[in-house]
């Protein structure tokens, strides 16, 4: 492990020449490549850093038992120092452990109404707007895609982009079924309903990650639904464009102009193709495929939120939040974490048992 991170900190310690060489200011691309990739290794080499002074602290303090005038004053240092030193070696492997490759990226979000009709139209409008309060908290940049309204205030699909490098490592456990039980306002009965919501989280592929040949697309034009106006019901401003190989669709109507609808539509195109490229890959690694989102059927759900007991619940790391009044207003923060500590657990442990 040493080994290693000696050569993170050798890179760390280019990088850095590099980052504040007065030449680079020129070439702003590598100026913020080198910049990310700073801030990646910085956390690492700090903590080398500080486990290497506590190894030498703690070989100091066993030197001292040996000096009966220092040995209790070693006593009670080599405690805090063993404590310390394994504390570090966990936070270490940790960091150690292979990142998922596209952590860094900005992200795609798409939001779809599932089973439950009109409530699930509803709420699919909520999760939207949970996220967007989220990514305000956050201080992110979001952009709207496409978005279709039903009839009622509830969205019959939504698309949003959060410019924001290292969204995809916070928000990706989010893909899956969301379930919500309730009771509708249109009951009459006061009986609860259970509807579900699709989300796909799916990294923003750069040119270099996805090739697209034009003549693998078809590309059509058609007048907005959206808000927006006269003139976009006027004109046919709206793209769509299909990804003959793979029958990918992608669509975009939120701009007035054709060209930024086609622009935006690409970059969704990307976002799906480069995701479906990396579940390939792991596919191949793990021999099991898993879709993100499932059929959407009820049953299928990684998180539930429970309007009658104000509860949340998170399938996969077992785990109930009783503040749903603030967590759908985006105070999402505490749960993401925990799926990301989650991952990181796993992640060490099977990096664990391949060593072994």
């Amino acid at each position: 492990m040493l080994e290693k991170l000696l050569e993170i900190e050798r890179r760390f310690d280019g990088v850095d020449a590099a980052y504040n060489d007065p030449d680079i200011v020129s070439d702003p691309k590598e100026l913020q490549r080198l910049g990310r990739l700073r801030a990646e290794l910085e956390p690492v080499v700090l903590a080398t850093r500080e486990y290497r002074k506590t190894l030498d602290d703690l070989a100091q303090a066993k030197e001292m038992l040996d000096d009966p005038e220092l040995r209790e004053l070693a006593q009670d240092e080599i405690p805090g120092l063993t404590v310390r030193r394994d504390e570090l070696e966990i936070e270490l492997k940790k960091m150690l452990v292979p990142k998922d490759p596209a952590d860094s990226k900005p992200v795609i979000v798409e939001i779809r109404p599932a089973a439950g009709g009109a409530e699930a139209a509803l709420f699919a409008s909520e999760l939207l707007r949970m996220y967007l309060r989220f990514c305000e908290r956050s201080r992110w940049k979001t952009e709207m895609i496409d978005h279709e309204e039903s009839g009622i205030g509830g969205l019959d699909r939504v698309i949003f982009k959060i410019d924001t490098h290292g969204a995809y490592s916070m928000l990706k456990h989010e893909s899956g079924v969301h379930r919500v039980q309730r009771v509708p306002a249109t009951e009459s009965q006061g009986r609860v309903h259970t509807s579900t919501v699709t989300v796909a989280v799916l990294p923003e592929a750069e040119d270099v990650d996805v090739q697209i040949n034009d003549k693998d697309l078809e590309i059509s034009t058609f007048c907005s639904s959206s808000a927006g106006g006269q003139h976009m019901q006027k004109n046919e401003t709206a793209i769509r464009i299909i990804h003959k190989p793979t029958g990918l669709v992608s669509t975009c109507q939120d701009e007035r102009s054709q060209a930024q609808n086609k622009l935006k539509a690409m970059t969704v195109l990307k976002a799906k193709l480069f995701q479906m490229e990396q579940e390939r890959l792991a596919s191949e690694r793990s021999g099991l495929r898993k879709g993100q989102i499932g059929s959407g059927d009820r049953s299928e759900k990684i998180r539930t939120y429970n309007f009658p007991q104000s509860r949340i619940t998170d399938h996969r790391i077992k785990m109930d939040s009783h503040n749903l009044t603030s967590f759908m207003d985006g105070d999402i923060e505490e749960m993401l974490k925990a799926l990301v500590a989650d991952e990181q657990a796993r992640r060490l442990a099977d990096e664990e048992q391949s060593v072994a």
